[in-house]
């Protein structure tokens, strides 16, 4: 084989290999590839650790809530309950009536206000007007322990049906 000569004023530029003949090139590839999976493996055992609780604020908490201060969210969500039972007594402001809550007998106070919706064979009636032994049905909220109704909704006839004479006996 012939041997080909190169131009006058060339040279050959030797390789630079580091020992065992791996080049430098690959070398800093690999050791940048090693440097990202390290960084990467701290990064998750970072991401995996507990973060600590923020320490106590230093600032007094203020001791009363003014009186025009909002609800939060969660104090105007509250899960509304249900109660029906007979009507013992009702004033303007407050009904009490008695029912069963999970087999026993059980007697209930609610609060009456302006938003509360009072219904009597579909027609909005007053707390005033509801009578010892109406049959009725109690929407209601408790509200720092007290229980203010929501909706009162008065079952038709079960007052009436009480008040009727029974019906004579057959002989």
């Amino acid at each position: 084989m012939p041997r080909r000569s190169r131009p006058k004023g060339s040279r050959k530029l030797p390789t630079l290999t580091c020992s065992g003949g791996v080049t430098n090139v690959k070398r800093s590839v690999a050791l940048l590839i090693a440097l990202v999976f390290g960084i990467g493996a701290v990064g998750i055992a970072v991401a995996q650790t507990p973060t600590p609780a923020p320490a106590p604020a230093t600032t007094p908490a203020p001791t009363q809530k003014p009186a025009d201060a909002k609800p939060k969210p969660a104090e105007m969500k509250m899960k509304a309950k249900n109660a029906q039972g007979t009507v013992k007594s009702a004033s303007p402001d407050s009904v009490v009536v008695a029912g069963k809550e999970k087999a026993k007998d059980t007697e209930w106070t609610f609060a009456v206000d302006s938003k509360t919706a009072i219904r009597k064979s579909g027609k909005a009636i007053t707390a005033a007007d509801l009578k010892p032994g109406d049959q009725v049905q109690v929407r209601y909220m408790d509200h720092e322990g007290k229980a203010t109704a929501v909706a009162i909704q008065v079952k038709p006839g079960a007052n009436a049906a009480k008040s009727a004479a029974p019906p004579a006996e057959k002989k």
